[in-house]
């Protein structure tokens, strides 16, 4: 089964990071934010992606395609001869992966419409290229098959971020909720789709899953979403960057499901 990633945004409010590089190869505790992703689908069986690129696109290629080098000792051959031996083994050897050129500006459901041509079964899930999870993909995949509709998202119940008082009509505080939860759910991506969905996307750049595909098979009744009550986390922001890392650096990374 395919793993579609959303990678081409430009990620305009982590410009300190996304000036530089896309924001999926921004790095948490060393690592690109988008191997955390893969990490944790590979955990779960799914190690076969497609990578939906647009800003900066090249670099995520030049990524995968130094990846060996990178992540191994390697000696070459220099001369008429040229040849280069790895060795050792990275824990990615069995990742298979796609990158697809879907458009400078496009929005995520032309991107979906674009790389679809290289989806070969009637499953596909597909995430955004920068939120974390210990999302368990392997239940997510099971409720989607158990309700038979066309679409899944995971959602959260999120936390504000600001601390909630009770008041009363004098101002006096009778209570304080530091970030307290509140009512309702979310999109966090995490999608498990019925490759029908494609009915649903255009292929011009407007094209935006979030609200004409999405908003379309909701009213339909092929949409369900899957609650998840674990960790998510969104890496929107320069802060939430630093946050990731210092969760990552002292050990407390949810995400990392992975051995």
């Amino acid at each position: 089964m395919k793993v579609m990633i959303l990678c081409g945004g430009q990620g305009t409010r982590l410009r300190e990071e996304t000036e530089f590089r896309p924001k999926p190869l921004v790095k948490v505790g060393g690592r690109p934010i988008l191997w955390h992703i893969m990490k944790l689908y590979a955990h779960h069986g799914l190690n076969e992606f497609v990578l939906c690129l647009g800003y900066r696109g090249n670099m995520i290629k030049e990524h995968f395609l130094n990846y060996e080098a990178m992540n191994n000792d390697f000696t070459v051959s220099l001369g008429s001869k040229h040849e280069i031996e790895y060795h050792g083994e990275h824990d990615e050897a069995e990742f298979r992966v796609t990158l697809a050129n879907t458009g400078l500006e496009s929005m995520t459901g032309a991107r979906i419409k674009r790389a679809m041509k290289h989806v070969d079964d009637d499953t596909f899930m597909v995430t955004y290229g920068d939120g974390l999870s210990d999302v368990d993909v392997q239940a997510l995949l099971e409720f989607h098959r158990s309700h038979g509709r066309l679409a899944t998202v995971t959602t959260v119940s999120p936390v504000s971020r600001y601390g909630v008082l009770d008041l009363d009509d004098a101002g006096t505080v009778s209570g304080f909720d530091e970030k307290p939860q509140i009512d309702g759910w979310v999109n966090v991506g995490f999608f498990v789709f019925d490759r029908r969905v494609d009915e649903y996307l255009e292929s011009d750049d407007d094209c935006v899953l979030e609200q004409g595909p999405l908003t379309r098979l909701a009213r339909e009744g092929e949409l369900m979403a899957y609650r998840h009550d674990g960790f998510f986390y969104a890496m929107d922001t320069y802060r939430e960057l630093k946050i990731l890392n210092e969760l990552w650096d002292r050990g407390e990374s949810p995400w990392k499901v992975w051995c």
